[in-house]
């Protein structure tokens, strides 16, 4: 019988990583974007602090900066998100002794939800009050975290882990991926009180997994 494509395509788990590296260098880099210098009207000092110039300027120069606050926080939660879930995939990738083209795929879509991170941060800075934006926002945090859980799933069913990944590493993974998926779903819920709870929340549950302090709870996932 004739070789078939698609049982050697999309089987090299080093180019995926590769790959994976690169998107979420990118989408990374985007986010700061979003962060721009601002711009206030020209104030010409002509004499000393008190009697104006310099000192109105300063006081308007604060100013702006506070009305960036949504967009610094945005940035902030977001590229803590990527960190975590680069860490996660790459974490995956490691347990892998191959992929195939099924694999490669789930992970594409992982990399399409990380490729729209940029775009549903700058959305949640604009209208960070807005439950729509922060909706659209946790959508991407689900998308990823279902992408992962996708991953490790299909590649024990399909046997692609390596020998000495055992069932209690396998639950590690999903016990991490639906336990803080389930938090965020909490958090973004408490949005019916106030947005900036649920992105308050978010941080503190992304912090968490970052620095994972065995003191809390939570370190057990």
């Amino acid at each position: 019988m004739p070789a078939l494509y698609t049982r050697f395509s999309g089987g090299s788990i080093g180019r995926l990583a590769g790959l994976s590296d690169g998107v979420f260098a990118i989408a990374m880099t985007l986010l700061v974007l979003e962060l721009h210098v601002p711009v206030m009207e020209a104030v010409h000092h002509q004499g000393p602090v008190w009697e104006g110039g310099a000192l109105g300027a300063e006081q308007e120069l604060w100013h702006a900066l506070a009305l960036l606050a949504p967009k610094l926080l945005a940035y902030v939660m977001s590229f803590l998100t990527l960190g975590i879930f680069w860490v996660g995939q790459q974490t995956q990738l490691n347990q892998f002794e191959r992929a195939d083209r099924h694999l490669t795929w789930i992970h594409l879509a992982f990399l399409a939800a990380v490729s729209l991170m940029p775009f549903s941060t700058a959305l949640l800075g604009e209208y960070i009050e807005y439950r729509l934006a922060l909706a659209v926002y946790w959508l991407d945090l689900l998308l990823l975290g279902a992408m992962l859980l996708a991953s490790i799933t299909y590649g024990h069913r399909a046997g692609l882990l390596k020998a000495d990944v055992d069932r209690d590493t396998r639950l590690a993974h999903r016990r991490r991926i639906i336990g803080y998926q389930g938090l965020y779903a909490v958090a973004v819920a408490l949005s019916v009180i106030n947005t900036y709870v649920s992105i308050v929340l978010i941080v503190l549950l992304q912090l968490n997994s970052a620095v994972a302090p065995r003191a809390w709870r939570l370190s057990s996932f």
